[in-house]
């Protein structure tokens, strides 16, 4: 298992006491992320039992409040706990002012390192990268200033084939990092031994992409192309489409199109609109375009 997705909360607007607002815990190849930080994040990772230490990047698309207005509390919370290590925090440009203007005021001065990558390209681009993951914008389409985030796998090591390994004596335990990095091994006589016939092929590698509120893009497709996993708002089913487009929204259908283009492998509908009190609607509407669907619901664990 190289994604487990925890949903946090998953309906638009105001919360209400079974509605709760974006976020997300996104842990993929052993690095852990918060999506999105509506109001009432922090309690919700409790009730879930994410652990506060595990998160040093979060990710806000926009500048609405169902998506950031918890970011504050769990800021200040971090703080409260003594936290050491520095915060990581990519979001769009003005949200560094926001919250230190919020610190500042309520005198909620934090001692760790908090660290800002304000965005604001229109185009795709590489915003985090380590040895194991890389993230991208998705730049959507809203009423403000939005991204989408699509999370990567970098190319795993290459396994070793240690039944080929051991019949070649001058192999050794130091020699295994160069075999896995994908390296040729050169004998003392000269002979090459072809990394193909000492290695066999990675894990494949996982990618989850995140689309928060946005209007219908259909040119986001080939960033996102084959992503495992896709969850895509879908504020409305289609008897409110003209709603959607007014609200710069998405409906059940049209999150189903793009995951259908994407050839992604398997869609995660969200962002309910309060309008609609059965939320098995949006689902039965998507499957019309595109099978693999699974609806976003507070508590949910989605794995792969």
């Amino acid at each position: 298992m190289s994604i487990e997705l925890t949903i946090l909360g998953c309906h638009s607007a105001t919360p209400r006491v079974n509605a709760h607002p974006t976020a997300q815990y996104l842990e993929i190849n052993s690095r852990h992320f918060l999506i999105d930080c509506g109001e009432g994040t922090q309690r919700q990772m409790r009730k879930y039992k994410v652990g506060f230490s595990k998160i040093n990047h979060i990710f806000i698309s926009h500048l609405h409040g169902d998506h950031f207005f918890g970011l504050i509390g769990l800021i200040s919370t971090f703080g409260i706990l003594n936290r050491e290590k520095e915060l990581h925090v990519f979001g769009p440009k003005g949200i560094k002012e926001v919250i230190n203007m919020q610190l500042k005021y309520s005198k909620s001065y934090v001692k760790y390192d908090l660290i800002f990558h304000e965005l604001n390209s229109k185009k795709s681009e590489l915003i985090f990268e380590d040895k194991k993951i890389e993230v991208r914008t998705i730049p959507l389409h809203h009423r403000v200033y939005t991204n989408g985030f699509l999370f990567k796998e970098k190319e795993k090591p290459r396994k070793l084939n240690m039944l080929a390994i051991k019949k070649y004596h001058e192999i050794e335990l130091c020699d295994y990092n160069n075999l896995k990095a994908g390296k040729d091994f050169i004998c003392s006589s000269g002979e090459v031994l072809q990394n193909s016939l000492l290695t066999l092929d990675p894990e494949k590698t996982m990618s989850y992409a995140y689309c928060s509120d946005t209007s219908y893009k259909p040119d986001i497709v080939e960033i996102i192309k084959g992503s495992d996993i896709l969850y895509h708002e879908s504020t409305f089913l289609s008897d409110k489409e003209d709603l959607a487009i007014k609200t710069r929204h998405s409906t059940a259908k049209q999150a189903a199109v793009i995951a259908k283009k994407a050839e992604v492998k398997k869609l995660i509908l969200g962002h309910y609109s309060s309008r609609y009190k059965d939320i098995s609607l949006f689902k039965k509407e998507a499957e019309e375009i595109f099978r693999n669907i699974t609806l976003a619901e507070t508590g949910k664990i989605i794995s792969m």
